[in-house]
């Protein structure tokens, strides 16, 4: 087997034993106990993590959904639906304290899919078996999230938050409930400076497109300090130097090589390292086409190919070249395949893989006690993943919430300026309206835009803010950092007053500007009115938000559903003419509930209006105004109870929504 794969290499029978010795770093430090019982004693933290035979298979390669397994049923493809396409055929590997493992391969070759299945994040479509341990004890997810860190590819923060605050905020709800506030902020302290974010650690975190803040070496180290501040013995990093130059890659992975120097176990997948990187990598395991290919120290893989007949070249970064060996070539899928069974089948039967597999048989003598030492042998057991108590997490989670509020120029003077303006408009269209059948026409049409306008303007503006931050609180939530409850009561909570005083400061500029009922009791009613429609808006947004998942899919939703409920508001509809088949729809419009408060509000005490044109049918007391568009005088009451109904409603659903999309996760 050349460069070019044309001849097949012949395996080495006997070769010096030229692997590292073991190196099993042990850390005795004083620590508290993460089961929380305040006692500070010597505590053995260090972790060999060993993976035995992981195989794992999707179906015809990719997650099926309902439509497709409809389509493939009425199709007559019933023999596609028990097809199998296996992504990881027989893996085994392990990785011990004080050493970074770097999990390498083409695209493809199954790094990610390993990750996800050492970290029990396998997509719910995936079969897998293995069994993965701790120090020779088999675990669960639970266990290993108690005990470990995750890293992932792609950064997630909110975005108006300063370094500071984002990892005090990570400080109350990931450490344990037990550990006293002041060392909790002596640990972000530490870290702050373990991982030099002392110069940005009061500079905004930042949004792409909208937000500067943060580079981007600096934000992946902040993604690191968020995992290390409760100090895990163990850390899972995905594609780490994704989306950085050389430098900031050099600059991350000798972070990760610091940490691992001082008896961490630390696992990253990694694409195409520089020379550089690569030498920074305690072992790598080659990857290819969903098997092992090697796993040793980058030495031994430079040896170990050179047994196999193909040597890397002087002055050649040794990551191309098996990245380059180990890849599918197209229109030269057979060789490729060949190369690959050639290399993983000299791995099988070489002295790295037997060394490895006798270390797991030795780690798998271990018994229980080795939890014990952990004062996590009860875990599997406990039924709570959380750190930090109910109240701690609302605390926490409404402090951040807040302070996102406060610093969200999208919901703050923008809205502000868009309440401001609005209402102008309106005063200034509908300016100083009297009591004829004009006026008539033109006060309700004016009533009724200021609905429409609390409407579109809330909806629009919950779902952008809201979406946007779905992604962090799914993230956040699957790391078991707070409950759902928590998360959707803080976050609509903290944005009460805001959604209070927009619509009190529209109906001020308004009111008395386009002249509607001039008595004080009757501004405090329509007032009212205009919040709680302001507020039905909001939960109805949060509902499509929640039931949506992303910006593009809630913004096409949101206004299609509003359209039926507006229908049904008594403007362009007659209440009395609502076919009975829609009668049960127009109960949840809330523009029906507040045109008729608002009308009620307006004319119920209107004794005479003036009527100019004597051809024209002309409602001569408010009381026709109400009666002419089928409203009742004595649902005042009533539709102040709908509207509160409503928001609860739509509220619960919302909350339901998002509960379903995190038990799906």
């Amino acid at each position: 087997m050349g460069s070019k794969g044309e001849n097949k290499p012949l395996l080495a029978n006997s070769n010096a034993d030229n692997s590292r010795p073991e190196k099993e770093i042990t850390r005795y430090r004083s620590l508290e106990h993460s089961n929380g019982t305040g006692t500070k004693q010597k505590i053995n933290h260090s972790i060999t993590y060993t993976w035995t035979h992981m195989n794992v298979y999707t179906r015809n390669g990719k997650s099926q959904n309902l439509y497709d397994s409809l389509t493939s049923c009425c199709s007559g493809g019933l023999k596609n639906k028990t097809e199998r396409k296996q992504l990881l055929n027989n893996v085994s590997g392990s990785a011990r304290p004080g050493e970074l493992l770097a999990l390498m391969g083409s695209s493809g070759a199954g790094k990610t899919t390993l990750l996800n299945s050492l970290t029990f994040r396998s997509d719910h479509n995936v079969m897998e078996s293995g069994v993965r341990s701790i120090n020779g004890v088999p675990v669960n997810s639970k266990l290993l999230t108690a005990v470990s860190a995750y890293v992932q590819q792609h950064d997630l923060f909110i975005g108006t938050l300063t370094v500071r605050e984002h990892l005090i905020f990570q400080a109350m709800v990931r450490m344990d409930r037990h550990i006293p506030y002041e060392k909790r902020m002596a640990r972000v302290e530490d870290v702050i400076q373990e991982l030099s974010l002392s110069k940005c650690q009061n500079t905004i975190i930042g949004v792409t497109g909208r937000i500067k803040g943060l580079s981007g070496g600096e934000m992946k180290r902040l993604s690191f300090a968020s995992e290390v501040l409760t100090d895990p013995s163990l850390m899972f990093c995905d594609e780490p130097t994704s989306g950085l130059d050389s430098y900031m890659a050099q600059n991350v992975i000798s972070v990760l090589k610091s940490m691992a120097s001082k008896g961490k176990t630390i696992i990253c997948t990694i694409h195409q390292p520089s020379s550089e990187v690569y030498s920074m990598f305690d072992k790598i395991l080659l990857l290819a086409s969903g098997r092992t290919a090697f796993l040793g120290a980058p030495s031994d893989a430079i040896e170990f190919f050179k047994t196999l007949g193909v040597s890397c070249p002087k002055n050649h970064n040794p990551a191309d070249f098996f990245i380059q060996l180990l890849a599918i070539v197209p229109s030269q899928e057979l060789c490729s395949y060949e190369t690959i069974d050639t290399v993983c089948e000299a791995y099988e039967s070489s002295k790295y893989k037997s060394n490895m597999i006798e270390h797991q048989k030795q780690l798998s003598a271990a018994t229980k006690s080795t939890l014990d030492c952990w004062g996590l042998s009860g875990l599997e057991n406990v039924s709570s993943p959380y750190k930090a108590s109910w109240m701690e997490q609302f605390s926490a989670v409404f402090w951040r919430s807040w302070l996102s509020v406060k610093k969200e120029p999208a919901l703050t003077k923008i809205r502000l300026i868009q309440t401001m303006l609005v209402a102008a408009l309106i005063s200034f269209i509908f300016f100083n309206q009297h009591l004829d059948q004009d006026g008539v026409m033109n006060i309700n049409g004016a009533l009724f835009m200021c609905i429409s306008n609390m409407t579109f303007q809330n909806v629009l503006a919950v779902i952008n803010v809201f979406c946007s931050e779905l992604p962090v609180f799914m993230r956040e939530h699957h790391n078991g950092m707070y409950r759902t409850d928590v998360y959707f009561l803080s976050k609509t909570l903290a944005e009460v007053p805001i959604f209070l005083v927009l619509p009190i400061l529209f109906t001020s500029i308004m009111y008395y500007i386009v002249g509607l009922n001039p008595k004080f009791t009757h501004f405090l009613v329509a007032a009212l009115f205009i919040t709680l429609v302001s507020m039905v808006a909001v939960s109805f947004g949060y509902f499509v938000s929640c039931a949506s998942g992303s910006i593009s899919v809630a913004l096409s939703v949101g206004p299609t559903i509003v359209i039926p409920f507006l229908l049904f508001g008594g403007y362009f509809l007659n209440v009395g003419s609502i076919p009975y088949y829609f009668r049960w729809l127009s109960v949840f419009s809330w523009f029906k509930y507040a045109n008729e408060g608002l009308q009620i509000n307006q004319w119920a005490d209107i004794d005479y209006i003036q009527c100019n044109r004597v051809n024209t049918t002309c409602p001569r007391t408010g009381h026709a105004v109400l009666e002419s568009n089928s409203f009742l005088e004595s649902n005042l009451t009533m539709d102040i109870v709908s509207l509160f109904l409503l928001i609860i409603v739509f509220r619960f659903m919302a909350f339901l929504s998002l509960l379903a999309r995190t038990t799906r996760k």
